[in-house]
């Protein structure tokens, strides 16, 4: 059992082209989606002309409901910035109602050259606030300072008649603050926590500012120079020279 569910769940495992195009079409499991994507990710990243003929699917899965799959979509959709059907597609993905979706389309336009995402890869090195999905009460909560994967339960929220919900952290990052005790009753929409976003989507976000940057991100960059918990010597490094490309950008501007 333990090495089948390793061969049906690694998205590392090898495809036939038969199978990408099976998994590409299996609605009931995302996860087999999401392994033929990153199968033709690999491949366009080695320049295989042979996966264009799955590309309209790639570009229909812009719009897929399940979140997982459209963020792994929005980074294969970055790896040919020859296709004019990917480059519309992450234009309307950065409208998408999931942040980290939003931000991955963001990152692959610039590889496009497009600048169109800026906002929302300046909103990935924001902190994310948790917000009561309904009025209620905390019943339980992570702790301050802890890890947290994208998915993973910040709270456990009682509503209703007792009635229970996990309240989950739309990103991977470390717990900043628990803003409200257990047992006070908030209305939906009250900010219940904050997650500071990880070291990896930082790292991205500060490489692509470091391209198409403006001085008035700045004040999101420049903490990152800084020494912070969880934040790695190579993003310190990098933040300063997004700063710095940034600054000579402007000084070259009428």
């Amino acid at each position: 059992m333990p090495f089948l569910f390793w061969w049906g769940t690694w998205f590392g495992r090898p495809l036939s082209d038969k199978e990408v195009g099976e998994y590409l079409n299996d609605e009931k499991h995302p996860r087999h989606i999401q392994h033929a994507l990153v199968q033709l990710g690999d491949r366009m990243v080695r320049r295989d002309g042979a996966v264009k003929r799955w590309y309209p699917n790639i570009a229909r899965l812009a719009a897929h409901p399940v979140e997982e799959v459209r963020n792994t979509d929005a980074w294969v959709m970055g790896q040919d910035t020859t296709s004019q059907a990917f480059h519309d597609a992450l234009l309307k993905m950065l409208e998408d109602p999931a942040p980290i979706v939003r931000g991955n389309a963001a990152l692959s336009l610039v590889r496009f050259g497009d600048p169109s995402g800026r906002s929302q890869i300046v909103a990935l090195l924001q902190p994310t606030k948790i917000l009561a999905p309904v009025r209620g009460s905390i019943l339980d909560a992570g702790i301050p300072g802890a890890a947290i994967h994208q998915g993973g339960t910040i709270a456990k929220f009682a509503y209703g008649f007792e009635q229970t919900t996990k309240v989950r952290s739309p990103i991977s990052g470390r717990i900043r603050s628990i803003d409200v005790q257990t047992g006070v009753i908030v209305t939906a929409g009250t900010e219940i926590a904050t997650v500071e976003p990880n070291d990896d989507q930082v790292w991205e976000a500060v490489r692509a500012l470091y391209l198409i940057g403006q001085p008035d991100d700045l004040p999101a960059i420049r903490p990152y120079e800084r020494e912070l918990p969880g934040i790695s010597d190579r993003v310190r490094q990098q933040a300063a020279l997004a700063e710095n490309a940034i600054l000579e950008r402007a000084k070259k501007q009428p």
